[in-house]
């Protein structure tokens, strides 16, 4: 069942909407603008109703805060108000809201509205899901990166969390290729994609295909130590796949992975930090393969070996 927030500050008046929509859907009530936020951030809701007009938040604010968080972005919000006018009604719409619905509510016009919004919802879901799904391994592509680690970053300084990016790459892939075929090489990046991503459970993760053998993953709110302990982990995981490389080179395909933590604010550039995430994937190359090097953005390093 599809759930929806209603975020309004009038009991009776959420409770009414919550009477036309609880037959068809699962309805959760917040009185206040920032504790709806902090719901909304935290469940799955396929449709928000948002007051305009509230004590502690007004709509408006509210409505670009859904917009600029990660969490909420694509969420599909209906403003709700007394206010019946154009200027307020295009100010939403400008703002990302999909409708704009007048007190007092007609619950025919409530229900159509709904079930409209939720369908399209879904609709956009799996196109963006098809648009951004690397069709070779089932993650994330490189557009999803970019947009991705765009919208992290921004949310990383706005809320004062530590950002972690690394990348990943097979090891002596080329030879892998040349010895086994690159049908096998193909089933070879399906397989370390598949281990590595599901480790990557949380809302603010992101693990995605970089380019060839290469993946990039980003984390946010871990400190370097425990960042640098949980590639460990996925390293680890992969060689446990135990897939035969070249006796040549390894006994099995293995990752080197390099990545950096920091705290970033206002002015800094992605870009500088994702090309230290990189040079710390040199350096486990570098060092002999099959390693994590990470940094703190600063001198401080940690390697497995």
């Amino acid at each position: 069942m599809d759930k929806i927030l209603i975020i309004e500050d009038s009991r009776a008046q959420a409770e009414y909407l919550k009477s036309i929509l609880s037959d068809d859907y699962e309805v959760t009530i917040c009185l206040e603008g920032e504790e709806g936020f902090r719901k909304a951030k935290g469940d799955d809701f396929s449709l928000i109703f948002l007051d305009i007009i509230m004590p502690d938040v007004d709509g408006f604010t509210l409505l670009k805060k859904f917009q600029e968080t990660i969490l909420t972005k694509y969420t599909p919000v209906i403003l709700v108000s007394g206010l019946a006018d154009v200027q307020h009604e295009e100010k939403g719409l400008t703002l990302g809201a999909v409708d704009y619905i007048a007190k007092p509510f007609s619950p025919i016009t409530v229900r159509a509205r709904a079930a409209i919004h939720i369908k399209l919802h879904h609709y956009q879901m799996q196109f963006m899901h098809q648009a951004t799904m690397d069709q070779l391994t089932g993650v994330a592509n490189r557009r999803r990166y970019e947009d991705e680690s765009n919208l992290k970053w921004r949310e990383a300084i706005r809320l004062g969390l530590t950002f972690s990016v690394c990348m990943f790459d097979i090891d002596k892939f080329k030879v892998y290729n040349d010895t086994f075929g690159h049908p096998a090489g193909d089933k070879v990046i399906s397989a370390v994609a598949q281990a590595a991503s599901a480790f990557f459970q949380r809302p603010t993760d992101f693990f995605g295909r970089y380019g060839g053998e290469e993946f990039v993953a980003i984390m946010l709110g871990n400190d370097s130590r425990s960042a640098f302990e949980f590639l460990q982990t996925i390293r680890q995981a992969v060689e446990d796949l135990h897939i035969p490389h070249d006796p040549s080179v390894s006994p099995w395909v293995t990752i080197s992975i390099g990545g950096v933590t920091l705290l970033p604010k206002m002015g800094d550039d992605y870009d500088d930090y994702l090309k230290i995430a990189d040079n710390m994937l040199y350096k486990a190359k570098h060092n002999g393969r099959n390693m994590v090097v990470w940094s703190d953005g600063g001198k401080e390093e940690w390697r497995e070996r």
